[in-house]
């Protein structure tokens, strides 16, 4: 169980760096950055598909080919555009303490489901989110919309806006593949994560071919060889590090603690977003950040335990989360 603890810490904290690259990259736009990683991703599922192709193929149906399809656009190139374009916006702390609310969210999408907890339950842990979401929007606009005039509070509304369009996103890609698979057992977890991550790199190819058709205004002030280097790789550092390592590592976890467990364990990929991103400010949170921190946090934690108390059988979060980095 040590070994599943640390298995999970390590995965999130390979995770968190999904929020930190485009910090990074603030001249790149959301769509390349979404493109690229899925392009990358791809690449590397090819690498893992060719040992057991045949198999695979054997096994395939064109109910698979469809729900396979959807996952990988809504759950991986739509939720890492969304991710990407609040992070431009109002930065990782928001963003990352937003979609930080994961494991609640599902669990309210997921509350008619066998084993769900009546939502009368997780009223006090859902206030102490509502609580930390209030306090990190003040923040957010405390902290410069005074200063950046109309233009700027509308820029933070979008950002905040895309920190939920993902949340959303992941949210229903981690209950779509759960029912899917429980309705579809033939493939095992490893074998849908492959499959999931060469369409991935079919819709990133198609994204990247939409971005070659729009000139890339948005780069023209940029030394071109030298961003452009860094761009790939740190993209491919995302598609071997959060995409394939990652989930490795939380796939080995969930197998060694208890579901209660694993669950609070997914909030080690917020914290460790946010540390980067503190480190990468070279500054301490803000007082309304500390409070959304302790807050989400506190909230996260016991709706997870309250789920766990209430149903026998809680809906399978690291079934849930192992196919989306």
């Amino acid at each position: 169980m040590r070994r599943g603890v640390m298995y999970g810490v390590m995965a999130g904290a390979i995770w968190g760096t999904v929020f930190l690259v485009p910090r990074l990259l603030p001249d790149f736009a959301p769509l390349w950055l979404g493109a690229a990683r899925c392009m990358m991703y791809g690449l590397v599922s090819i690498a893992a598909a060719l040992p057991m192709m045949r198999r695979l193929a054997a096994k395939l149906t064109r109910e698979d080919v469809f729900a396979i399809g959807r996952l990988a656009f809504v759950g991986n190139l739509i939720y890492y555009i969304f991710l990407t374009a609040g992070v431009h916006r109002v930065g990782i702390g928001p963003t990352s303490l937003i979609v930080g609310v994961l494991p609640v969210t599902v669990t309210l999408a997921g509350r008619r489901d066998a084993g769900a907890v009546p939502l009368a339950r997780l009223y006090w842990p859902l206030l102490l989110v509502a609580a930390g979401i209030v306090c990190i929007n003040v923040d957010v606009f405390a902290a410069e919309g005074a200063s950046s005039g109309a233009a700027g509070v509308m820029d933070k509304l979008i950002g905040v806006a895309c920190a939920a369009g993902a949340l959303l996103s992941w949210t229903w890609f981690a209950v779509e593949n759960t029912r899917y698979l429980r309705r579809n057992p033939h493939f095992d977890g490893n074998e849908w994560s492959v499959l999931l991550g060469l369409a991935t790199g079919l819709f990133g190819a198609v994204g990247w071919a939409g971005c070659m058709l729009v000139p890339a205004t948005a780069h023209a002030g940029v030394h071109v060889d030298a961003r452009w280097t860094v761009f790939w790789i740190l993209n491919l550092g995302l598609a071997i590090g959060p995409s394939w390592l990652g989930t490795g590592l939380w796939n080995a976890a969930s197998k060694r603690v208890p579901l209660t467990l694993s669950g609070q364990l997914i909030v080690f990929e917020t914290l460790f977003a946010l540390l980067y991103g503190f480190i990468y400010d070279w500054r301490l949170p803000r007082p309304l950040e500390a409070a959304a921190i302790a807050l989400l946090l506190a909230g996260v934690t016991w709706s997870v335990r309250r789920h766990d108390d209430g149903a026998g059988h809680p809906a399978p979060i690291d079934a849930q989360l192992s196919a989306n980095p």
